[in-house]
């Protein structure tokens, strides 16, 4: 028997028997993803999560954002689009590692962890501290490219 407390979905059999559950589908929804063409499937389970706060350096607004440790920059930039529709016309930066450097240009199609940006997390629970207790920053610095959004 499944357990769904939030009522039955897609492809899920009711608790009781009864000759109107069509089981004549060929692919369950939780296996839609192996298909050529997939109709049900909305992303793959990210194996971490992290926290990042983005600082638009002109606005100077900031926003916190929960993405997947998988994503690329380019990906985090197109969730970010809800906040700022221009950000295709910033470049992306990170703060140096020694304080005497240049911030860091970011690599878009990298992840945060490829690019230099470290998931302290795990230290941090080792410490015993919060999890939000550092967040990193990612400065946006505009370009006038003339983009438009």
């Amino acid at each position: 028997e499944y357990y769904t407390p939030m009522g039955r979905f897609l492809h899920v059999p009711p608790s009781e028997p009864t000759d109107d559950f069509e089981t004549d589908f060929d692919t369950p929804w939780w296996k839609d993803h192996e298909t050529k063409e997939p109709r049900f499937w909305v992303g793959m389970l990210s194996q971490k999560t992290r926290k990042i706060r983005i600082v638009n350096m002109l606005t100077k607004h900031e926003h916190t954002l929960e993405v997947c440790s998988e994503d690329t920059l380019f990906q985090i930039q197109s969730k970010y689009m809800i906040y700022n529709q221009h950000a295709g016309s910033y470049a992306w930066k990170r703060l140096p590692e020694q304080a005497d450097e240049d911030m860091v240009l970011l690599d878009m199609e990298k992840t945060l962890e490829e690019n230099g940006v470290k998931d302290e997390a795990e230290e941090y629970e080792e410490l015993g501290l919060d999890d939000d207790y550092y967040i990193p920053s990612l400065h946006l610095y505009f370009k006038d490219d003339l983009s438009v959004a």
